[in-house]
């Protein structure tokens, strides 16, 4: 079952770099919800609520309850700003949804059987995500959580691609639709060799002595 997520906003009238300063200052972060044929409105949330949700991976993947007094709007998070130093949101961005027009988000991939994967047990190699989450269409009902991805039979030196993705009813990778060249590699296994440390270390002390210059004869 997906978790619900209920945002608490109040309009706010006030724009500008110098009125969202002022906001953050008191604990709260300023966002706007725009889309669904209406215009866009400004918002304001509470710091530390918000960042309560974020700790949720699914919060950045779900359609969101964004309540403003009585009335309440279906959302998507599509834009969030952070303070680069301070556990601080600078802005968020929300998309409106309507259940009868297609939404594009970014979904989170899982990755499942990576200990027990042939190319891990039998080959002896390593799992490499070269993708952590993927971008998909469908209409709001059919937005999955994250996709997950099994590896149990991927095989040493091979890789597994989006294309290879089982997609639940109703969704769609847009980029699939580009042609193969953008059906990129997710996931693959290889034998990580190391580096020969130890060689190095043992021939630099050598190697050393032979560029060294001699030390002057003593009177």
């Amino acid at each position: 079952m997906k978790d619900q997520f209920d945002l608490i906003a109040e309009f706010r009238e006030d724009q500008g770099k110098g009125a969202s300063r002022r906001l953050r200052q008191t604990g709260k972060v300023p966002a706007i919800i725009y889309g669904g044929g209406r215009p866009p409105r400004a918002l304001m949330f509470e710091q530390h609520k918000v960042l309560k949700k974020l700790e949720n991976e699914a919060f950045y993947s779900s359609i969101l309850n964004i309540q403003v007094g009585d009335k309440s709007q279906a959302a998507i998070l599509k834009d969030l700003q952070r303070h680069p130093a301070k556990p601080i949101i600078m802005h968020m961005d929300f998309q409106r949804v309507v259940d009868d027009v297609e939404i594009r988000m970014n979904v989170p991939l899982h990755f499942i059987n990576e200990t027990i994967a042939v190319g891990v047990k039998q080959g002896g190699g390593a799992v490499s995500h070269l993708m952590n989450d993927v971008e998909v269409s469908c209409l709001p009902k059919y937005l999955p959580e994250f996709l997950e991805v099994d590896i149990a039979e991927l095989e040493l030196d091979q890789m597994m691609y989006l294309s290879d993705i089982k997609l639940p009813e109703g969704v769609e990778i847009p980029m699939l639709a580009q042609g193969e060249e953008h059906d990129h590699a997710i996931v693959s296994i290889h034998v990580i060799k190391a580096a020969p440390v130890e060689e190095e270390a043992a021939a630099a002390p050598e190697a050393a002595a032979e560029v060294a210059p001699e030390a002057p004869e003593k009177d």
